[in-house]
């Protein structure tokens, strides 16, 4: 029987863009003239960087309230709402979220139907602490008319738990909004660290990953963008993209492969060779 009859191909489009920090109506605005753009090319799953409504770098805490919205009423949400249903896509975006007296690093999981969930940033880096809760949601997948999808914010990808988590409940492709940095001693002849382990993820866990980084620099803070798209073998089918420029990554997959060749051979599959059995400590 030909294989496909279960296939999902999908254009997937990574927004590597740079916010101004605290202009959130500017940088929705930009976010969605790509959105437009990635569209007009065919994309209908769309990843825009973390935090991209309101940039990055907070100073205080009250600036970060000021600048956080509520999901999904606040602006930003709906903006990105009304831009899903009008060109029929989904849409992964970061986004500063206030809930109470609570601030998280999120995401919103958006398709044309509209709010489909939430992530919020399990793992936080270096001052996030100081603005931001860890992170109550754990590792959820949503499943969609296109495929499962999972997702997972910056940091998150320096913990293999993390996408095996998304692959374990099924996630056909993770979505990483994420504002990558410079790595100490990072050889600039290399790839950049992040994009060696969106790679290993990939191919450890038969994931497609899109990775959708931003650039400039912010507040002293440098951003390295290299954005990109793993395939479940684990090399890039797109990207990295530059480190210095905004640019559209996309690629067209087939989401239904990631389950398909989970097979490595007769013998061996990564999921169910697990070990669970002996991965306690004595």
């Amino acid at each position: 029987m030909a294989s496909s009859r279960n296939e999902a191909p999908v254009t997937v489009a990574c927004l590597q863009m740079e916010p101004v920090f605290g202009e959130t109506a500017h940088n929705v605005a930009a976010s969605i003239a790509m959105i437009e753009q990635a569209a007009a090319k065919g994309a209908n799953l769309l990843v825009l960087p973390e935090l991209c409504n309101t940039g990055y770098v907070f100073a205080s805490r009250e600036e970060a309230f000021s600048l956080a919205e509520v999901i999904p009423q606040g602006a930003s949400t709906q903006a990105w709402i009304d831009c899903a249903a009008r060109l029929n896509v989904y849409l992964v975006a970061g986004i500063t979220e206030r809930e109470n007296e609570s601030l998280y690093n999120s995401a919103v999981i958006i398709g044309p139907e509209g709010l489909i969930g939430r992530y919020r940033k399990v793992h936080l880096w270096g001052d996030e602490a100081l603005f931001f809760e860890p992170g109550n949601l754990g590792f959820p997948v949503f499943k969609t008319r296109i495929g499962t999808l999972g997702c997972q914010i910056c940091y998150d990808c320096w913990f293999p738990e993390s996408f095996r988590m998304a692959a374990l409940q099924g996630a056909d492709i993770v979505c990483v909004p994420t504002n990558w940095v410079p790595i100490p001693g990072q050889d600039p002849g290399r790839e950049a660290m992040a994009n060696i382990l969106v790679m290993a993820a990939s191919h450890t866990n038969s994931l497609y990953i899109a990775a959708a980084d931003r650039v400039g620099i912010e507040r002293d803070q440098p951003f390295i963008g290299q954005s990109l798209i793993t395939s479940y073998t684990g090399w890039p089918v797109a990207g990295p993209a530059s480190n210095k420029n905004p640019e559209i990554v996309l690629a067209t997959i087939n989401l239904a492969d990631a389950k398909r060749h989970r097979n490595w051979n007769d013998f061996n599959q990564v999921l169910k060779d697990r070990r669970p059995d002996v991965y306690t400590l004595p």
